[in-house]
């Protein structure tokens, strides 16, 4: 092996060489200048044994001026930077990367990988693991080993600096939260609300059900089960058996909509938060200053009735007269939207069925009259098949050129419920609906991503748009797939 390096070497310029072995290292080391070349010693398991000098690359780790007489720099496993506990939350990180770069070594950590459960702190989204190793107050690492370089190039050229709330959005979909910040937080609690405002939504929504004594509250489904604890002697399990002094009392549950894939969200806080009536969901939709418009969903098998409680809970808060925030009807039921058709500063939101699949002009132009704007589902824009892409249908244009904004549903962080075309990340997904299908806007369960997402600084930059966030091309996976 050390012939053969340095035969390489002659032929073309190498930038690093990695190893596991002290005397490999070492005795290639007078071959290469270090300006040109850089020697990386490459740290395994902790108890493992580096076989030249019968130590554990544990021991080694703790006598890095040793390290340093025949390398430059060292790579290790990023659990060695920050230890992640046995129920997956981050421990407080060590002082590997200062402890190396006192000694004049560079650090490079490893292991990075899209499509395998992370750390429940970067909310299955591996670009925030990635910052957290190149972008946090305390340290830096000099590089990274990723089996997704896109994920890596982006995470540290796209979103390595100040992504604060005052950046400006590089593109103008809306930001619409699914259910408040639901995959950090039971869906539809203070806590969900709270998060999605924080992460940069623009707009929040509420999902809403009637209690028995009329109250309007956001929950995702008439079925209280599907979202809270509920107690045998309760009187019931759907939101119209119970009072609302009664449904308050319930301790909420998270969704964990990939559970099948032995993937679970924010297990520490399954169960946080409280249930909120539409009226203080109201009041804190005024008071937060950065959204732009609220959602009311109303799927709902009495949902005129509920339209009804609706439009009374908008008038008592004077969300009538009000011009700050958009009031978007989301249902669909024609019915309901035309109970709030044509009123000032208010879009009816029509959720498309399959009918609309065939995007036939007369289904679109009938769409027309009872609503402003329309929400699909991902695959109407993408088809899939056996999780590939094969096309791009022409739904999108077809709306648009009824001047129907189109909302797309629903983008999530865990990568089991992205095409395999997207590599296993959210941001690549998040990328091409709005660079390809130019869509209006994401409806997500994580807010932060596609938020962080609109303020990134490669966007922007025209022509000069890295390969790291150029769009997939959908279809392109699909024609490999057919020949295997």
């Amino acid at each position: 092996m050390t012939t053969f390096v340095l035969s390489v070497s002659k032929r073309m310029k190498v930038d690093y060489i990695s190893s596991p072995e002290v005397a490999f290292l070492t005795s290639i080391a007078s071959g290469f200048k270090p300006t040109k070349t850089k020697l990386v010693f490459r740290f395994l398991g902790r108890n493992e044994i580096e076989p030249s000098t019968s130590q554990t690359y544990g021991s080694l780790l703790k006598n890095l001026t040793f390290v340093k007489t025949f390398a430059s720099g060292i790579l290790v496993p990023k659990d060695y930077i920050w230890p992640v506990d046995a129920t997956l939350y981050l421990q407080p990180h060590t002082s590997i990367v200062a402890d190396a770069h006192k000694a004049g070594l560079e650090v490079f950590a490893s292991d990075f990988v899209n499509d395998i459960p992370i750390s429940y702190n970067y909310s299955h989204d591996p670009i925030l693991e990635y910052l957290s190793f190149v972008n946090n107050a305390d340290f830096s690492v000099d590089g990274v080993l990723s089996d997704f370089p896109m994920t890596a190039s982006a995470a540290i050229a796209c979103f390595a600096h100040d992504l604060s709330r005052k950046a400006s959005s590089q593109v103008k979909p809306l930001i619409i939260s699914k259910y408040g910040a639901s995959g950090d937080y039971p869906g539809c609690t203070d806590l969900a609300y709270n998060k999605a405002i924080a992460d940069g939504a623009e707009v929040i929504d509420c999902p809403v059900q009637l209690a028995k004594d009329g109250t309007p509250f956001c929950l995702s489904s008439e079925n209280l089960t599907e979202n809270a604890i509920v107690p045998k002697d309760v009187g019931g399990i759907f939101s119209f058996n119970l009072a609302w002094n009664q449904i308050q009392t319930l301790i909420p549950i998270i969704a964990n909509p990939s559970a099948k894939f032995k993937m679970f969200r924010n297990p520490k806080f399954q169960n946080a938060g409280k249930f909120i009536t539409l009226s203080d969901f109201l009041a804190l939709s005024k008071n937060a200053k950065s959204l732009t418009g609220v959602l009311i969903n109303i799927e709902n098998a009495r949902g005129v009735r509920v339209a009804d409680a609706v439009n009374e809970v908008l008038i008592k808060a004077g969300f009538d007269k009000q011009t700050s925030l958009k009031v978007m009807i989301q249902s669909s039921n024609s019915l309901v939207l035309m109970k709030f058709k044509g009123k000032s500063n208010y879009e009816c939101v029509y959720k498309a069925n399959g009918s609309i699949a065939d995007g036939s002009d007369s289904t679109i132009k009938n769409i027309k009259k009872f609503a402003d704007s329309v929400v699909v589902t991902k695959d109407f824009i993408f088809p899939e098949l056996s999780a590939f892409i094969t096309n791009t249908t022409d739904i999108v244009p077809k709306l648009h050129a009824e001047k129907l904004p189109v909302y797309v549903e629903t983008f999530s962080n865990e990568f089991v419920t992205q095409s395999w075309d997207f590599y296993s990340d959210a941001t690549v997904e998040i990328n091409t609906f709005v660079q390809v299908a130019k869509v209006d806007g994401i409806i997500t369960d994580f807010p932060y991503t596609a938020a962080r997402y609109k303020r990134n600084r490669c966007l922007g930059v025209g022509k000069k748009l890295p390969p790291y966030m150029q769009p997939i091309t959908p279809g392109s996976l699909y024609q490999f797939a057919e020949n295997r």
